[in-house]
């Protein structure tokens, strides 16, 4: 969960990542945020248009449904086309226990319950311009965009690729995108570093596997929160008057946030809950 990237930080984000972008008028500025509020946020939401030459549908909408459409859209010679920056028509209602998931930067149900949230308030949403029949290509160009586009807003967040997802997860209306969003989650993951050969959770690693953001509750019991803690004072960023111990506390709270600020993450991103992208830093041994 965070407060959205400004316009300015999010074009910063994209081009530290190495996206190619072309910025349209007004994108800054272009949204439905008068329907509701855009944020906090949970993730990146990826589609595609079921469509060719789509920039226009995607930027001013369709007759029955009011533009923009997304924040961008990815061509296929692997432009993200930014159209605008807020709360955007692209995912309509969808499932609870997939909002769920995400924010706990877990995997998706495998089929999404009943529509029962706005999508629109809570992610980034991203085009990509494909048929979607199967047999229309994604060229390497275009996935290397997409894969870039959402790695850079993760980072730029803190969070895992378990916090990409597609359309067809969020709900039991859409196909789309018509490519395998593992595969795309991996690619993330593997740009982001946390899902390099021999990563830290694998069966036998020495490292703890993350155990999920809604484990890190206060009270919470367990040698993992000790192990947590020992971690953070042996990176210098301990503040605790006594411990660390087993339960999860303000001290560890406090802790871990400053550990978050030491990679660089600040503001609601550096609230002291861990994330998948840096617990996956800490290293915290097995216990």
């Amino acid at each position: 969960m965070a407060t959205p990237l400004t316009p300015t930080t999010l074009l910063a984000a994209l081009h530290r990542e190495g996206t190619t972008t072309q910025q349209h008028p007004n994108w800054r500025t272009h949204n439905r945020n008068h329907k509701g509020p855009w944020g906090p946020v949970h993730g990146v939401m990826l589609h595609h248009t079921a469509g060719s030459n789509s920039l226009s549908a995607c930027r001013h909408g369709l007759p029955d449904l009011p533009g923009p459409l997304c924040l961008g859209l990815v061509t296929k010679d692997g432009t993200v086309h930014l159209l605008g920056h807020g709360r955007t028509n692209h995912a309509g209602n969808g499932s609870a226990a997939a909002l769920a998931a995400v924010r706990a930067e877990q995997a998706p149900p495998v089929r999404p319950g009943p529509d029962a949230v706005d999508g629109n308030a809570r992610f980034y949403g991203f085009e990509i311009e494909n048929l979607g029949n199967g047999r229309d290509p994604y060229p390497a160009a275009q996935l290397d965009a997409v894969e870039r586009l959402a790695a850079a807003i993760c980072r730029a967040h803190g969070w895992s690729e378990a916090s990409v997802i597609g359309h067809k997860e969020w709900t039991r209306r859409k196909i789309d995108p018509s490519f395998s969003m593992a595969a795309m989650r991996a690619r993330v993951g593997r740009r982001l570093g946390t899902r390099p050969p021999g990563r830290p959770d694998e069966p036998g690693s020495a490292h703890a596997p993350f155990p999920g953001a809604a484990f890190f509750v206060p009270g919470r019991r367990s040698a993992l929160c000790t192990a947590v803690g020992r971690r953070l004072v042996a990176e210098g960023c301990g503040r605790y008057a006594v411990g660390p111990g087993p339960e999860w506390s303000e001290a560890d709270v406090r802790s871990y946030a400053a550990w978050q600020r030491k990679l660089g993450y600040a503001g609601g991103d550096a609230d002291g809950t861990p994330g998948r992208a840096s617990w996956d830093r800490l290293r915290v041994p097995r216990t």
